[in-house]
């Protein structure tokens, strides 16, 4: 029987696809485990373009190689998020004619955002949930020629007609200490035009990740903002506001593991959605296993506001942390209010505060989420938004976003309700029109401007849906700017992290990274605060409210 997963996404990071197929590799040790990077190599001139993101189109002569060396197998598993669901059902549709008899089963995250559309795909099943234990009860009923349709957090198809399971309660924090390790190591396959699914090199997880090693420790987020795919995991299960992990000792053991695998790993890079929303005591744990440990530094991404707080991010700096990611979205309480982010813009400029007082001694400067070209935005509103980001604690860095709704979503039926074209704006989130207002958001990046010169910039800003000039030259520019700020940020820390290529392999060769790391960046004193250990080996399900 050969079983092969296969993963569709910009990129190789697939934090979510990989763990998954480390408890696939349990159940069947001869999976083999293929990824389809539509833009694989982060190039500097799709960067300066911002042509990057979700960009799910291949030709039709690629769609029939994929599926020719997909075929062969009695199992298929594809995991791909909404932006490349079109790509997935198309290589789906010929995988199904070349092999009637395959058993193609879709998960990830378009499947459970909206299984309506992902079950008229030619698939025989979708995970609409959680899908590690799901997948291993499904499984092994197949495999004993038993009934596999009852399988909760699946939907089937059989004989015209579609089963629809209901849910399987949210792993435990025990439970998912019982998992293997996200799959990082072994053998891989990438997708090449032309060639096939060929051998992943180290020289392609260079190009894709840098010197990084991108996982998660924690599962949840208390927030429901109308724009994030999680709102339908809530949906589905309302625990999924709880924060849930392993213990660190876990998480600890994964990246020692992935380091074995991978020594070259200069940089962690945890994805979870709201880290800091972990009390402290966890967090203190953490810190110190990791500083005994592992001792490379570590960045935290999905960062909320409302938990940002001076003691934590003080004793995960001590314990090694170089850099936080931290949505903000807008600087209007309106166009928050109708994001349903319970965040006051005035909390959001104290938490930027608090984070401008680590960088640039101890980290990165911190990057937070901007999004841009919301057709409801009123001038006002993008006024308040650059507003708030010129008072903002310096140094700082922006990832902008152009406003998508992901489909299915509350904030896809508001947008509809208003009137807005989905498709229109829908294209690519970072497609950065260049507008005068979001010129200034690169500028406010380089350089705060002094305020009588910001009044003058302020008075050319439109909102996104007026009619207004374009400035694509200048905005290239400004741009190039911006990355090179970003790169040289990195470049002083000698982070490899965002920064793809040989380059950063050969500077820790020759042992100048791991130097960098521990003779020339400042370390932060251990704090006052004690750091109380638990006793017990798991750590128990965090309800935040």
């Amino acid at each position: 029987m050969k079983a092969t997963m296969v993963c569709m996404e910009d990129g190789i990071i697939a934090c979510g696809f990989r763990k998954f197929s480390g408890h696939v590799e349990r159940i069947i040790p001869d999976a083999r485990f293929c990824f389809v990077s539509t833009h694989h190599v982060r190039s500097l001139t799709r960067a300066l373009t911002g042509k990057t993101g979700a960009g799910g189109d291949m030709p039709p002569e690629a769609v029939d190689e994929m599926a020719r060396d997909l075929a062969d197998s009695d199992l298929l598993g594809f995991s791909s998020m909404s932006g490349y669901a079109d790509l997935t059902k198309s290589v789906i549709a010929r995988v199904r004619e070349i092999n009637p008899k395959c058993m193609i089963i879709w998960g990830g995250i378009h499947p459970i955002i909206h299984p309506e559309d992902a079950i008229l795909a030619d698939v025989d099943g979708i995970c609409t949930g959680e899908g590690e234990f799901a997948f291993e009860q499904f499984y092994e009923s197949w495999i004993a020629g038993e009934d596999y349709t009852t399988t909760s957090n699946f939907w089937f198809k059989k004989d015209n007609t579609i089963i629809r399971n209901g849910f399987l309660p949210l792993q435990t924090s025990e439970e998912m200490e019982t998992l293997a390790f996200a799959r990082h190591g072994g053998e891989e396959f990438l997708y090449r035009p032309g060639a096939g699914f060929q051998p992943m090199t180290l020289h392609d997880r260079l190009l894709s990740n840098g010197l990084a090693f991108n996982t998660v420790w924690s599962i949840g987020c208390p927030f429901k903002c109308t724009y994030c795919g999680n709102t339908k995991f809530i949906e589905n299960d309302v625990g999924y506001r709880k924060l849930r992990h392993p213990s660190a000792r876990y998480a600890v053991a994964e990246i020692k593991a992935a380091l074995e695998a991978q020594p070259y790993l200069s940089t962690v890079c945890f994805h979870d959605d709201s880290f800091m929303a972990i009390p402290y005591d966890r967090l203190a744990e953490f810190a110190e296993i990791w500083r005994e440990e592992v001792g490379i530094p570590f960045a935290v991404y999905g960062v909320i506001p409302n938990y940002v707080r001076q003691d934590k991010l003080q004793v995960l700096t001590w314990g090694g942390m170089n850099r936080i990611r931290m949505g903000v979205q807008s600087g209007s309480k309106r166009i928050l209010d109708f994001y349903q982010r319970p965040t006051p813009p005035e909390d959001v400029l104290a938490a930027s505060m608090v984070c401008a007082e680590f960088a640039p001694k101890y980290h990165i400067p911190p990057a937070y989420d901007i999004i841009v070209d919301n057709p409801i935005e009123t001038r006002e509103d993008v006024v308040e938004t650059l507003e708030l980001l010129h008072q903002f604690g310096r140094p700082f860095t922006l990832n902008i976003f152009s406003l998508k709704a992901i489909p299915n979503t509350r904030l896809e039926e508001t947008l509809r309700e208003a009137g807005v074209n989905i498709e229109e704006i829908s294209d690519n989130y970072a497609h950065i029109r260049p507008n005068w207002a979001n010129l200034v958001l690169y500028v406010l990046v380089v350089w705060r401007p002094p305020r009588w010169l910001f009044d003058r910039m302020l008075k050319r800003v439109r909102s996104s849906s007026e009619a207004q000039p374009m400035y694509p030259a200048t905005a290239a520019i400004l741009r190039a700017l911006y990355l090179f700020k970003r790169g040289f940020d990195h470049l002083r820390h000698l982070d490899f992290s965002t920064i793809p290529g040989l380059p950063g392999y050969l500077a820790w060769k020759v042992g100048l990274v791991q130097f960098w790391w521990k003779q020339a960046i400042p370390k932060m004193a251990k704090p006052a605060r004690p750091i109380r250990r638990r006793r017990e080996t798991m750590v128990e399900v965090v309800e935040v409210t």
